[in-house]
């Protein structure tokens, strides 16, 4: 099943260049299991979803770790139709199996408390889009079930979910809502950005 993202890094610094190029030397240890392109507007990330997102997370961490304000926007999709079928995407964990969803919900959040800390402060806020399906506010009020008990929950905003705390677990949190909510094979979008080293906090 095809995914991957689109993924672009905004440091606020008047060394962006060298602050971005110097992130994308974080990819190196993924660069075998994912397909990368980058151009003047995004880095496209082709994988499967257990290594796409680690992989983000290092992008972002390695740009935040400047100490710069940073912020990164991701639009990630499994499943597209419209999207031809990439060996490179066959996942050692992929989407979460079509389980009850109080079972899905227990899940996602012990992967969560069990993700490991870097030590890097983040926020992000995210939309998901179970798409093809006419039960998908079922799947997103599932989802926001989990975020409500990941630990990373902040709150609530019109049209998305605000996520802070270290960079692991936000990042586990993004991953098990892109993986565990949404028809198994079917297709699934979301939209995010994260911020780090904000001057301001809200």
């Amino acid at each position: 099943m095809f995914s991957g993202a689109q993924v672009s890094l905004y440091p606020m610094s008047d060394a962006f260049v060298g602050i971005i190029l110097g992130a994308l030397d974080a990819l190196d240890p993924w660069r075998a299991r994912l397909r990368c392109e980058t151009d003047d507007l995004s880095t496209l990330m082709v994988g499967p979803p257990d290594v796409l997102f680690p992989a983000m997370r290092d992008l972002f961490v390695a740009a935040a770790r400047s100490g710069v304000h940073v912020t990164m926007h991701a639009t990630v999709s499994r499943g597209c139709p419209g999207e031809p079928d990439d060996p490179i995407c066959a996942p050692a964990r992929g989407p979460v199996p079509d389980l009850p969803m109080p079972e899905r919900v227990a899940r996602a959040r012990a992967a969560v408390a069990a993700a490991p800390g870097l030590g890097q402060p983040v926020a992000a806020q995210f939309s998901l889009y179970p798409l093809g399906l006419d039960s998908h506010m079922g799947e997103i009020e599932g989802c926001i079930d989990f975020l409500k008990e990941s630990g990373t929950f902040a709150r609530s905003k019109n049209f998305c979910t605000k996520l802070r705390g270290d960079a692991g677990p936000v990042f586990e949190t993004l991953a098990q809502a892109f993986t565990g909510f949404g028809a198994p094979q079917g297709h699934v979008a979301m939209d995010v950005t994260l911020s780090a080293n904000s001057p301001t906090r809200a």
